[in-house]
């Protein structure tokens, strides 16, 4: 367990991913998938109005209503549940109306919804699922100027939040899918207004994606906010199952809206030479990858989801493999050949 950034908030190393939950799994599904992440003291679960996935009407808010179900009968204070605001520059009509900039009334509509769903009267940890104004998103590497678009001044989304937090609705703020100009930003504003500090960012990290490494590890650091690793096997191309089988079950087959990032240049031999790393060691190619992330210090909690129960025990277990040194050199070999390939 370890506090999350400068918040009072004690998690799990391991936070529960929830996106499944509505779409592949269904409500039984994901009360036993929560029972038995409890049952292994993971107390940190994360979900966001926007879920189930893929993202449309029917799905919409299905997953905190899965969630919901099932915390009226846990002990609430034992949860440390986190849950996220979609933004604009995404086409989601269904969500507001299409109503998704990060005003004071969108934001208290969104609360009030994702409330009602979860069942409970409030939520520990309340983030922006991406930014609200232009910025490179799920794939996208490069910034566009030509794209600069009106956005919502981040003092007035904060100031916004801030009134959660009085209420108590909110506990403490987050962020997600953020660029180190974004978080500098938020910290600023907070300080110079006196308003909600961000307490971690929401961010892709694996051995696929490192680009947290480059510039926001520093921040993280001197400014003590917690990184929450998404993805950390890239969406399962880590597992090594796509290797045998191109067509394997998963969501990149069922959804392959979802595989912009992981269609680059250099993924495929990276993910084969990873997993060849692995097995030279004595290690499943899952092992190598969970490990790795559990072993940066700047990493708060990692976020894990799986379709299966059996595929969530074998991750949550991978999560406590140790590399060591050896192995921790290779991988940074690895590195430099195959720097980045799905940011």
């Amino acid at each position: 367990y370890t506090m999350l950034g400068g918040s009072d908030l004690k998690v799990s190393r391991v936070c529960l991913g929830t996106m499944t939950f509505g779409t592949q799994n269904s409500e039984a599904d994901a009360h036993l998938q929560l029972d038995f992440a409890l049952a292994r003291g993971i107390n940190f679960i994360d979900t966001a109005e926007m879920y189930s996935v893929p993202p449309n009407a029917e799905s919409y808010g299905k997953t905190e209503t899965c969630i919901g179900s099932w915390l009226k009968r846990q002990a609430r204070d034992k949860i440390v549940l986190a849950t996220k605001i979609s933004g604009p520059r995404r086409s989601l009509k269904w969500i507001r109306g299409g109503e998704l900039a990060f005003t004071r009334k969108n934001i208290r509509a969104a609360i009030e919804g994702s409330l009602k769903r979860l069942q409970t009267d409030y939520v520990d940890l309340y983030q922006l699922h991406w930014p609200d104004r232009n910025t490179p998103l799920f794939g996208q590497y490069q910034f566009d100027p030509d794209k600069e678009c009106d956005f919502v001044p981040i003092e007035e989304t904060l100031a916004a939040l801030a009134e959660l937090v009085r209420e108590g609705c909110v506990r403490y703020v987050g962020l997600s899918n953020e660029t180190p100009w974004g978080v500098m930003q938020f910290l600023r504003q907070a300080e110079k207004h006196d308003l909600p500090r961000v307490a971690s960012v929401q961010n892709a990290y694996s051995l696929l994606n490192r680009t947290w490494e480059t510039g926001l590890a520093e921040i993280g650091f001197r400014e003590n906010v917690g990184l929450l690793a998404y993805s950390p096997l890239a969406f399962g191309l880590l597992s090594g199952k796509y290797l045998a089988d191109p067509r394997a079950g998963g969501r990149l087959t069922l959804f392959p809206g979802f595989a912009q990032r992981y269609t680059k240049a250099n993924v495929q031999p990276a993910v084969a030479a990873y997993a060849e790393l692995a097995r030279a060691h004595g290690l499943t190619p899952i092992q190598l990858a969970l490990g790795f992330v559990a072993s940066r210090s700047f990493v708060a909690s990692m976020i894990i989801g799986a379709t299966m129960l059996e595929q969530l025990e074998e991750d949550i277990a991978a999560c406590k493999a140790s590399l060591d040194e050896d192995v921790l050199q290779q991988i940074e070999a690895l590195h430099l050949r195959y720097c980045n390939p799905a940011p």
